[in-house]
């Protein structure tokens, strides 16, 4: 619409002036008389810009109201019972049965027969290149989706028998992409467990190396959070991220790629820190570096989605070629060994 009354409006300027000349010339109209007409010419076209400008508003805005309602339409696929009735199955942290899951349907599997158990207090690595399923094993685990096939149990009852909320409150989960909230050091870490403690709170930033950083802030743990964390360093904010799942004490740490900007030195102390915890946590560390995993209790090599090694690390150099290519990849061999 504007090119079109852009065009209509320039031609009749032109028009009204050319024919407002001739009668100017012939006395039968004042000049100021033109410049009037020319004035209420100018005014209408500002007008009609505006009416195209406000059609176009109205067409978006039909166009979101009908994507926001379609967002308010969907019932969701998963449904929750309002109790815990089922007895434990066994006494097993976490076990994978043959869990393989499609998104959103798709023939294409992104994990397919998914097996392995995992003891109260182990520590499993998860280990693979990228897009081999690791982000996708632990998001299964937290039931953020529900699997196609299979069967995921924690604690001994399945993940579908969990009411809603439960669950994730079992579970602590550091994402891959460190989040800080704006507000305090303190408001930051209290997001699990509102009523926590100083001690715990101190506890939580020494096992996760942050406790310099809040020390070195004007304030301590009062000290202000810029929005997205903006005034603390990528393994900074990982660090604070790391406590503040800890400080909600769950009976499961997911860690899921959450040292990527730490140095191999913070990396390994937050290991050692971990491995002597009081609260007894199942740890699942995600991870592209050998060197996160390698003390784990079990490793689990994924690769296109399957499971293609599991083991310790020795077990793995000497039967898995992919976790072998991984580890060579980061530590070349020296001397022909």
């Amino acid at each position: 619409m504007n090119p079109a009354t852009y065009i209509i409006i320039n031609v009749a300027t032109i028009f009204l002036i050319q024919r407002g000349a001739i009668q100017v010339n012939l006395g039968h109209m004042a000049q100021g008389d033109v410049v009037a007409l020319y004035n209420y010419t100018a005014q209408i076209v500002v007008e009609l810009i505006k009416l195209a400008s406000l059609v176009i508003s109205i067409n978006r805005a039909i166009a979101c109201a009908n994507r926001i309602q379609t967002v308010l339409d969907l019932e969701p696929d998963m449904t929750y019972p309002q109790v815990l009735n089922t007895p434990a199955e066994n006494d097993l942290a976490v076990a994978f049965q043959d869990v393989s899951l499609s998104y959103n349907h798709n023939d294409a599997q992104a994990v397919s027969q998914l097996n392995f158990r995992v003891q109260t207090g182990q520590t499993i690595g998860i280990i693979g290149g990228t897009g081999s399923g690791k982000s996708t094993l632990v998001n299964l685990l937290a039931r953020f989706y529900d699997a196609t096939h299979g069967k995921i149990t924690v604690a001994g009852h399945d993940v579908k028998a969990y009411p809603a909320g439960q669950l994730i409150d079992k579970i602590g989960i550091v994402p891959q992409k460190a989040v800080l909230f704006e507000g305090t050091i303190r408001s930051n870490l209290q997001w699990g467990k509102p009523d926590a403690t100083e001690q715990e709170l101190w506890q939580a930033l020494e096992v996760a190396q942050a406790k310099e950083i809040v020390q070195g802030k004007a304030g301590g743990l009062d000290a202000q959070v810029e929005q997205n964390g903006r005034n603390f360093s990528g393994g900074q904010r990982q660090r604070l991220t790391i406590a503040r799942a800890l400080v909600k004490q769950p009976d499961i740490l997911i860690l899921d790629d959450s040292a990527s900007a730490l140095d191999f030195a913070t990396d390994l102390k937050l290991r050692r820190a971990l491995k002597k915890l009081v609260h007894k946590m199942t740890i699942f560390i995600v991870s592209q570096r050998t060197s996160s995993v390698r003390t784990a209790d079990n490793i689990l090599v994924l690769d296109q989605g399957q499971i293609v090694g599991q083991g310790n690390h020795d077990h793995l150099m000497a039967t898995c070629e992919v976790y072998q290519e991984i580890y060579y990849s980061q530590f070349p061999k020296k001397g022909g060994h």
